[in-house]
């Protein structure tokens, strides 16, 4: 995160004692990145946080890789495909490469177990669905529109109000989502033509610690393989943490989008970038006001980069047949543009109103069979319409 947080009580300076009642110290955990030369915080805990009773390696999620998928434009809906579960188990994977995974989820339960992604950080975009995400970091509150990022390595559960009709769309990401540099000044403060601002980020709530002892199951993800975990006391022990990683969100309607004379390019819808990709978000807004302009994009070949669109509400101006839920895959190297008339359409059109979040990858995406099992299997002859 761009900025400091702190909750509960940490002492004066870090790296010194903090004596419990008893007498007894509090552990210090500093929780950091890139190695010791990136963003980090230190966490209070009761006991020690390194105990654990046992272990074992269980069944992961299966990705269900799609070995020999053609190289062509795909379109997909993925409510045809419903995996009963909680956050996690719910996942159903639909693309990936090395850099990340990306899933959609419909959780009709909430977890009995905690869960850490070891080694990826997560994006969760609640399409629909309202609740709170609990961790050693306190209380996150969510509601449809919130994109969550949970650092790598936070134990954390999602808990949902209600069971009926809720919806994710989940990206792993082998590095951390970070806010583009040109958003910020050499402070690290947003500047004014960045398409968001520090308020507009919802940052974790104090809870108190829950000083209990047991047996409690935590499920840790390393890359394709998932392990259990049992541990002797409640992993949200924590009773204060500083610092400037944890978890946050931000609403898809609170994004500013940047319009212009003419057709402005994607980059310009910028979110989050990573190592390996960029996150941006679609938003309404007026269209080009040049006399005349071409409202819709025009045809493009990224030779380098995969476009992934997860379309969540609204009239996507210029593709047909999609529809909130869909994803779109156009992989590198194959022009993709509007389908017919769609350009013809856009000519004179003063505003739009469509929501979606795109994932630009920077090599192959690579489909899942599940996509084989959602697929509009007619999407790339569409231009021929």
């Amino acid at each position: 995160m761009p900025f400091y947080h702190k909750l509960g009580r940490v002492p004066k300076k870090k790296h010194t004692t903090m004596y419990k009642s008893d007498g007894t110290l509090y552990k210090e955990e500093l929780v950091s990145s890139k190695g010791f030369s990136g963003i980090y915080s230190n966490k209070y805990h009761i006991h020690i946080p390194t105990r654990t009773l046992r272990l074992k390696e269980v069944s992961p999620l299966e990705l269900r890789v799609w070995e020999d998928s053609p190289l062509q434009h795909f379109h997909f809906h993925t409510d045809k495909i419903e995996m009963s579960g909680d956050f996690l188990t719910s996942r159903v994977p639909y693309l990936h490469n090395k850099h990340c995974i990306v899933h959609t989820a419909r959780p009709d339960k909430n977890p009995d177990y905690f869960y850490k992604n070891s080694f990826a950080h997560e994006f969760i975009f609640v399409h629909r669905g309202s609740g709170v995400i609990l961790s050693d970091y306190g209380r996150l509150a969510f509601e449809s529109g919130d994109q969550i990022i949970i650092p790598q390595g936070t134990i954390y559960q999602m808990h949902f109000d209600t069971f009926k009709d809720n919806k994710l769309l989940l990206v792993e990401s082998d590095t951390a989502y970070e806010i583009p540099k040109h958003y910020k000044n050499e402070y690290g403060q947003l500047e004014e033509h960045a398409p968001y601002e520090e308020r507009d980020f919802k940052v974790p709530e104090y809870m108190d610690a829950i000083d209990e002892s047991g047996e409690f199951t935590l499920l840790i993800k390393a890359g394709n393989r998932m392990f259990e975990y049992i541990i002797p006391e409640h992993p949200f022990d924590v009773v204060g943490w500083d610092g400037y990683l944890y978890p946050f969100s931000f609403n898809i309607k609170d994004y500013n989008p940047k319009v212009g004379r003419i057709h402005l390019p994607p980059p310009v819808h910028l979110l989050y970038t990573t190592q390996h990709f960029v996150l941006c978000n679609f938003n309404p807004r007026p269209f080009d006001w040049h006399e005349e302009a071409i409202p819709a994009p025009y045809y493009h070949s990224n030779i380098d980069s995969a476009e992934m669109l997860y379309y969540v509400d609204g009239d996507f101006m210029s593709r047909k047949g999609v529809s909130s839920g869909s994803i779109t895959l156009h992989p590198m190297g194959i022009p993709h543009g509007p389908q017919p008339g769609k350009t013809e359409a856009s000519v004179g059109a003063k505003f739009t109103e469509e929501y979606a979040v795109m994932l630009d990858t920077f090599e192959p995406l690579n489909p899942t069979r599940n996509v084989l099992d959602a697929n509009d299997e007619n999407y790339y002859m569409s231009w021929m319409q």
